[in-house]
């Protein structure tokens, strides 16, 4: 990752974030993300208070924000360059993860000790957002053009497979055995997709042709008969 700013952004605040970053990432290693780190780099970096307010408003958490999308962006670029047409669905899935595993890889350090402070890989609501985001971005760039309700338990399912993979990347196993790693994850998210949609697809088909036929036409109440005069 040549930088751990958005590669898409280029308003004023995201390139200060950027130089912010790059003076960041080397002492990340070993003082994790704290302020402490944060201020000797923006030190480094020659940004005044005004200019480190506008880079990261929220500190040290905006800074690991963006060092995230940053490499979202980055992968999401480097599979827009690759030809995955031929290849089915859950290998441009897996080539997805892998894309975006080794933008990450030069910073293995910075990703493990974003986790002290809720980021990665632990349940947290950043957390979850970022998965989230993540298995967003892999789906897209494998040609996925749901918009009904596979789109969301396509991404929920990659989304919960995430965290284990980011885990087991951490430990730095060979290539090969992280391949093969991410295909059996991303194999039982699969399963388990196909078992609960033959569950929750018929009750989600009928819950919204409910919606789509609007007032119930069933017959409501009949009156009763007034009793017969004398």
């Amino acid at each position: 990752m040549t930088t751990s700013a958005s590669t898409v952004e280029t308003t004023p605040s995201a390139t200060l974030r950027s130089r912010w970053l790059e003076a960041l990432l080397p002492s990340v290693a070993d003082l994790g993300w704290t302020e402490t780190a944060a201020r000797q780099a923006a030190a480094s970096a020659g940004l005044s208070p005004g200019e480190q307010a506008l880079a990261a408003p929220g500190g040290v958490d905006d800074l690991i924000q963006a060092f995230f999308d940053g490499a979202e962006d980055e992968a999401r670029a480097g599979l827009a360059g690759e030809d995955l047409d031929d290849l089915p669905m859950h290998r441009r899935v897996a080539r997805g993860i892998r894309v975006w595993l080794d933008t990450l890889e030069p910073h293995r350090a910075a990703v493990a000790r974003a986790s002290a402070r809720g980021f990665w890989p632990t349940r947290s609501s950043h957390a979850a957002a970022r998965c989230w985001s993540v298995a967003d971005m892999v789906w897209e760039a494998a040609g996925d053009t749901a918009e009904d309700y596979n789109r969301y338990t396509k991404r929920g399912l990659l989304a919960a497979t995430v965290p284990p993979i980011v885990l087991y990347w951490q430990r730095g196993p060979e290539s090969d055995a992280l391949d093969e790693f991410i295909a059996r994850r991303l194999k039982t998210a699969m399963q388990v997709g196909q078992t609960g949609a033959r569950f929750a697809k018929p009750l989600l088909d009928r819950f919204l042709s409910g919606r789509s036929a609007g007032p119930s036409t069933r017959p409501g109440p009949q009156p009763r008969p007034e009793p017969a005069g004398e």
